[in-house]
């Protein structure tokens, strides 16, 4: 595969009103010392990723000589890794795994370095084949690039065609989250499957991420224009209320502390009717080996006031500013990120395994289309056509984001709030409980946006 040669040229402190990132003294292992012959790679440990390990001294490190050591992890360990790293600037680890949530508040705080320079350097990477919503969330408030999407994802419905014929019953073109739960409540038991299965986990990209979907299209927000918390409002009380009686009575057992990987597993090993999550993950679910490969259908995200309802999200790479390797982490974003990847993927792995929603290309190309029928056309629409970042719901709100709230504090206020609600799937509180405490935590967080 051929690739350009090197190119040389010359959260945030994430705090809820008094805290501060937490684990400053804290001694995490570190990985070697990165050098011009090498670079070290911190990042989400999701599928897409382990294939990418698997490839890179194959084909990237023999062609161009850079070792790459890479740091896998869970997404809550990677954040907290990460917010610790880029908040110290101590330059251990090159490259990482941001996201569009982190890299607005990065860039603002110059912890990324900006890409504008190596994209005009390097013509064969195509920035043009880049879906323009993706590089619209990974640009900074300056108007200049700071990373570069490995893939990108929205959200859709998976639901088992088979179970469904078995039972007598039909999806909709574009379902409603109340036709989802009466098909669930309809379907839970068949062959042994949940009616449905949903993230619980704690965290604010595990079980909120999906959650605050709902809550846009139930007509909810976190604030109003004057920065009050909102999450003890009808709206956003109906929401969660929904989302937690789906899991309980019609989801998998233990939702509390199952994640996306966790509930993909479970997805794909038959133990589901249908699934609610990001449409990334379906190669997983038609790959050789899945149990349900095949089976599948695909809808968009269910919606209830709002015509859309799907969250647009994408894991990208970006340099620490405090990198003294930054030209060779180049040249890894640059590998990783092209057209000349994924058609690596697709010859090496499938073209079901080939990271997606990042490029136009992909979803002209024959061999991806066919690999993946099943879903594309979904992935693609989710891709270029999701609820809009700055305004998801059915009114104003003066924050951007999808499925999360676009601002420093919520690194910390989302992951308390997602573990009041995680305690109320489990059944060790309500949900009215859950929101009233989740209610003063978001208000005390947006205290300095109020100027208290």
């Amino acid at each position: 595969m051929k690739r350009s040669r090197l190119v040389r040229l010359a959260v945030a402190a994430a705090a809820v009103t008094g805290l501060v990132l937490s684990g400053c003294g804290d001694t995490d292992p570190q990985p070697p010392g990165g050098s011009n012959g090498s670079i070290n790679v911190l990042s989400v440990g999701n599928p897409p990723m382990q294939d990418l390990k698997k490839l890179t001294k194959k084909y990237f490190t023999a062609e161009t000589g850079i070792e790459v050591n890479y740091t896998l992890l869970p997404e809550n360990d990677v954040r907290r890794r990460m917010d610790r790293e880029f908040a110290r600037q101590g330059g251990h680890y090159d490259v990482a795994s941001v996201s569009a949530y982190e890299v607005p508040i990065y860039s603002d705080r110059g912890w990324l370095a900006p890409l504008d320079s190596y994209v005009r350097a390097d013509k064969d990477f195509d920035q043009a084949d880049i879906f323009p919503n993706l590089v619209a969330s990974l640009t900074g408030a300056d108007g200049r690039l700071y990373a570069q999407p490995f893939y990108g994802e929205g959200s859709f419905l998976a639901f088992r065609k088979d179970l469904f014929r078995q039972v007598g019953l039909s999806m909709p073109a574009n379902p409603t989250w109340e036709q989802v739960a009466s098909l669930a409540a309809r379907i839970d038991g068949t062959d042994g499957t949940s009616g449905i299965c949903l993230r619980g986990l704690p965290g604010w990209g595990q079980n909120l991420t999906p959650i605050n979907t709902v809550v846009n299209t139930f007509g909810g927000a976190w604030y109003d224009m004057e920065w009050n918390a909102r999450l003890t409002s009808p709206e956003f009380r109906d929401a969660v209320r929904f989302y937690v009686d789906l899991v309980r009575e019609h989801g998998q057992p233990n939702a509390h502390r199952m994640g996306f990987l966790e509930v993909l597993d479970a997805f794909v090993a038959g133990k589901c009717a249908m699934w609610y999550d990001a449409t990334v993950l379906a190669s997983s679910v038609e790959a050789d080996g899945s149990s349900v490969k095949g089976k599948v259908g695909y809808v968009p995200a269910p919606h209830d006031r709002t015509e859309k309802a799907g969250w647009l999200w994408t894991w990208a790479w970006g340099i620490q500013q405090a990198s003294d390797n930054k030209d060779a982490a180049w040249e890894f974003i640059s590998w990783a990120s092209s057209k000349e990847y994924q058609e690596l993927v697709g010859q090496e792995v499938g073209w079901t395994a080939a990271p997606a929603g990042n490029r136009k290309s992909l979803y002209a190309n024959p061999e991806y289309q066919q690999a993946a029928g099943a879903w594309y056309r979904q992935e693609y629409t989710a891709a270029t056509d999701s609820a809009d970042p700055k305004n998801p719901g059915v009114g104003p709100r003066p924050y951007p984001g999808i499925g999360f709230v676009g601002i420093p504090e919520f690194a910390v206020l989302g992951t308390a709030v997602s573990e009041q609600i995680a305690a109320a799937i489990a059944g060790k509180q309500s949900v009215d409980m859950a929101l009233a405490k989740s209610q003063d935590l978001a208000q005390a967080a947006a205290a300095k946006y109020r100027g208290e």
